[in-house]
């Protein structure tokens, strides 16, 4: 298995979605994209992409990723996923975070949940989330079977 997950995080929900992809995978290079700069992608097969969502966008280092990259993820397996609460924004979400040319030739596109931790949030997002989603307390939506499901859809193009 030749695969790179780069992940974008602010709390570590995004992490948690990207090493349960990697698990299910098996063999998978997981990298922070806020670390920097991201492995040569010239040694993999397959690229897996995802981010957490704030106000609807996705963290300024994967949009930053997918644009410098655009080039050399073409060819390759391509995995993109969102990790977020709202369920029902999902569509919306992922038609506004990827080009319409990166979603054509994306092999997997899911949206595999979030969490919210009051503990791990700042005076602002805990009252954001108050005043948005309604959201107090500690919450978790991340759904295993859709990423079981995620990973076995990559897993396949991967000829393993």
């Amino acid at each position: 298995m030749n695969a790179l997950i780069l992940y974008a995080t602010k709390h570590g929900a995004t992490f948690g979605i990207a090493q349960r992809i990697a698990d299910n995978i098996g063999g998978a290079t997981l990298h922070d994209l806020k670390q920097g700069n991201a492995p040569d992608l010239a040694g993999f097969d397959c690229v897996i992409i995802g981010s957490s969502l704030y106000a609807g966008a996705v963290r300024k280092e994967a949009k930053v990723f997918l644009v410098k990259n655009a080039d050399s993820l073409q060819g390759k397996t391509i995995g993109l996923f969102l990790s977020g609460l709202q369920f029902d924004e999902e569509q919306k979400a992922i038609e506004a975070n990827f080009s319409p040319t990166l979603l054509q030739t994306a092999n997997v596109v899911s949206f595999l949940g979030g969490i919210f931790d009051p503990q791990k949030a700042g005076v602002m997002e805990r009252f954001i989330m108050k005043v948005v989603t309604k959201q107090t307390e500690y919450t978790n939506t991340i759904d295993n079977e859709k990423v079981k499901q995620f990973a076995a859809l990559i897993k396949p193009s991967q000829g393993g």
